[in-house]
């Protein structure tokens, strides 16, 4: 009778551990940033992001990003490579986890403002003579998309930043700097219990 209690103790309480859901977590990431456009050229993100799950599907957070990456200037049709910046990204997110298992898919998107660094100096022919322009930083609001896996406490996603193109006028000539980048990431979970 000893052994039968006992065992249906055990049974009960490690039933309530593994149904133990706890709702906050923050996920520490590490990936590659590749801005769009010809001319552009990738580098490398961090990423932190506080998350409350409000159930154990959904997930509001707040991810705090930084990308250094080469942007592509466009002027006058042509393309080339500005010089390395930082994108520093505040973002509030919402994530959506499918099914319960411990191998589950997410999707997700976020509201924001990026701050874009500069592009550096470009010289470009406005009328007769060259001229030197220092593109400036600027601050964006924009938005993310996301998808990914999580297994356990591990992450791996692809996230789609939209910010808009920065945009330098001249007397006849436009100097345009796209700013929207993909970034792929691998990253953990730290705290949140179960998933």
């Amino acid at each position: 009778m000893k052994g039968y209690l006992f065992s249906l103790c055990m049974l009960v309480a490690l039933s309530a551990t593994a149904q133990e859901f706890k709702p906050f977590k923050v996920n520490v990431s590490l990936g590659f940033a590749k801005p769009l456009g010809v001319g552009a050229s990738g580098g490398v993100l961090f990423a932190i992001e506080p998350k409350y799950g409000l159930s154990d599907n959904f997930d509001l957070g707040l991810r705090l990003e930084t990308a250094l990456v080469a942007r592509s200037i466009v002027s006058n049709g042509n393309s080339v490579t500005g010089d390395i910046g930082a994108f520093g990204s505040y973002l509030i997110t919402g994530n959506y986890l499918f099914g319960t298992g411990n191998t589950r898919p997410f999707l997700g998107a976020g509201l924001g403002v990026y701050r874009v660094a500069s592009g550096g100096t470009v010289t470009v022919v406005d009328g007769q003579s060259p001229q030197q322009v220092s593109l400036v930083a600027e601050t964006k609001f924009g938005g993310m998309i996301r998808a990914g896996l999580k297994t356990g406490h591990f992450v791996i996603g692809v996230e789609y930043n939209a910010v808009p193109t920065t945009s330098n006028k001249l007397s006849s000539t436009t100097i345009d700097s796209k700013n929207a980048y993909l970034g792929i990431k691998l990253g953990f979970d730290i705290g949140g219990g179960r998933l």
